[in-house]
């Protein structure tokens, strides 16, 4: 058992990292107040951990809603079957969600919680790679727009975080590179001691060795812990999570969300924050190639989709939740776990980069 917890004053909360955690209810039932839980799962995941979650759960009064799996579906029309879930069921105030799934479904399942009569208790138990080190920690919650990706939604933190590493092995080999698009960033934005780590271990890491992950998954939440307790809301340093994201992003809504992952995205459109700050003179070649190098070894793309054009691009980077009064601000690298974020890119430049990469005038 690995455990940490993320300090947020009176919301703070603890982040359990262990094999076979949801079998040990003990650990973890105190932090449902009340009688009531409703468990918001997907039609890939329900199947395999529904009825183990519900057997710890034997003396709640237990309802589910079993969303459809995949980024399309992260809408505000399928949000509306958590309500009318709860509502059915005569869900009260004192109810907790709990999400059992990946990022679509912990950020539909938060973002429901802090709607529900103006915001009830939830827990997360992420069940891909990607959301046990990133989007199950830090209470960002939302659904995609067609316009834009996560533009809706609202900061609510869980009571706390089980990440139960045995879910991992019926992760498909896809999915666990797209998270580990995730855990290279860390080591880049924040932590270069990790990153070499990850260098070192990358091929047992992708073998899925045990105590590999367990070590992997607590550095990236701790890291990610020590980030948001110190910008919980996105003023200032919590957007250095977003390396990669602002040209990811651009790619998942060009490309209709779940025809890449958001990890596949991520993971290309660090590449191309890398050669920006290259480009920049802000980072040395040597290191971009190494954080190019270790994405390839994870299995991930580094290129963008050919298809794109660079006005599609700018247009759709434009909408992004980093622009301020028009300038368009990105999270560049100015060293090995040294992470900045900037408005100071010349679009002249971003161009020059997306050309480079592969992107249609």
């Amino acid at each position: 058992m690995k455990n940490l917890e993320l300090d947020l004053g009176e919301r703070s909360y603890p982040i359990f990292i262990a094999p076979s955690i949801l079998a040990d209810g003990a650990l973890w039932l105190k932090y449902i107040a009340g009688s009531q839980v409703c468990i918001v799962s997907n039609d890939t995941i329900a199947p395999l951990y529904l009825a183990g979650l519900k057997a710890q759960l034997s003396e709640k009064n237990v309802c589910e809603v079993i969303l459809p799996d995949g980024e399309a579906h992260k809408t505000l029309a399928v949000l509306e079957q958590i309500f009318d879930t709860l509502l059915a069921n005569n869900h009260n105030r004192s109810t907790t969600l709990i999400a059992l799934g990946g990022g679509v479904v912990g950020d539909m399942c938060g973002f429901a919680a802090a709607c529900y009569q103006r915001g009830v208790q939830f827990i997360q138990i992420p069940t891909t790679l990607l959301a046990m080190v990133d989007s199950s920690v830090g209470g960002k919650t939302g659904v995609n727009h067609p316009l834009g990706k996560n533009m809706i939604g609202a900061f609510h933190q869980p009571n706390c975080v089980l990440a139960d590493l045995n879910v991992l092995k019926t992760l498909s080999d896809r999915e666990f590179s797209a998270g580990m698009a995730e855990v290279i960033k860390y080591g880049l934005i924040c932590d270069a001691e990790f990153f070499g780590w990850l260098e070192q271990n990358i091929a047992g890491l992708m073998a899925r060795d045990a105590e590999l992950l367990s070590e992997a998954v607590y550095r990236c939440c701790e890291n990610k812990a020590t980030v948001v307790a110190e910008d919980e809301r996105e003023g200032g340093r919590r957007a250095i999570l977003n390396l990669g994201h602002t040209f990811g992003h651009a790619i998942e809504t060009a490309e209709g969300y779940g025809n890449w992952l958001h990890g596949e995205a991520v993971a290309a459109g660090t590449a191309l924050a890398l050669a920006l700050s290259v480009r920049l003179t802000w980072l040395a070649p040597d290191v971009a190639a190494r954080g190019v190098a270790l994405l390839e070894q994870a299995g991930l793309p580094v290129a963008p989709p050919s298809n794109m054009n660079v006005d599609q691009f700018l247009q759709l980077m434009g909408r992004d939740k980093k622009v301020v009064d028009g300038r368009l601000r990105l999270v560049l690298l100015i060293g090995l776990g040294e992470a900045v974020v900037t408005s100071e890119a010349p679009i002249e430049i971003i161009t020059e980069v997306l050309l480079a990469a592969g992107v249609s005038a």
